[in-house]
């Protein structure tokens, strides 16, 4: 990775002046923290729910709500494709209506129907896990209505304006 403000060819993996040193006798990745006291580690064990970014609680959420939807449309959701970003592209739709939080592409080029959800608009507006949960659940619903060209209520018969 070549930063602006390192000389061309003294990059981090290119080796050079700015790679750093391994002292001898150490194994690489293992070292023990500034003190002295031990190796050092993950402060949480990774299976905690507190171990997770922000992003992988939110694909957790999206999968929650895809897996909510699957009984009732597995086969069109066989042929579906969903992604998390973090924020939606600039060159994008016109925002005159506000930020959007998600958008569906229909198949095209060999491509299947496709679905994004944008983080970050989303964790923005949510003042916490449960609205964030409901959030994202509207959204999902929503971009596969307008996908599918059905109304929300038959996808998800939950679902209220």
């Amino acid at each position: 990775m070549r930063r602006a403000n390192r000389p061309p060819g003294k990059d981090l993996a290119g080796g050079g002046a700015l790679a750093p040193r391994r002292l001898p006798g150490r194994a690489a990745g293992r070292r023990r923290d500034r003190r002295g006291r031990g190796l050092r580690g993950p402060l949480l064990p990774p299976a905690l729910p507190g171990a997770l970014t922000r992003s992988e609680l939110f694909d957790d959420l999206v999968r929650a709500s895809l897996r909510r939807l699957e009984p009732r449309w597995a086969r069109r959701m066989a042929r579906l494709e969903v992604a998390v970003e973090d924020v939606p592209p600039s060159d994008g739709p016109s925002w005159e209506n506000g930020v959007p939080l998600g958008r569906s592409f229909p198949a095209a080029d060999g491509l299947p129907d496709r679905v994004v959800i944008y983080r970050r608009p989303i964790e923005f507006r949510a003042s916490d896990p449960y609205e964030a949960a409901t959030l994202v659940l509207d959204v999902v619903v929503e971009q596969l209505a307008h996908l599918w060209r059905i109304p929300p209520q038959e996808v998800d018969p939950g679902y209220d304006e």
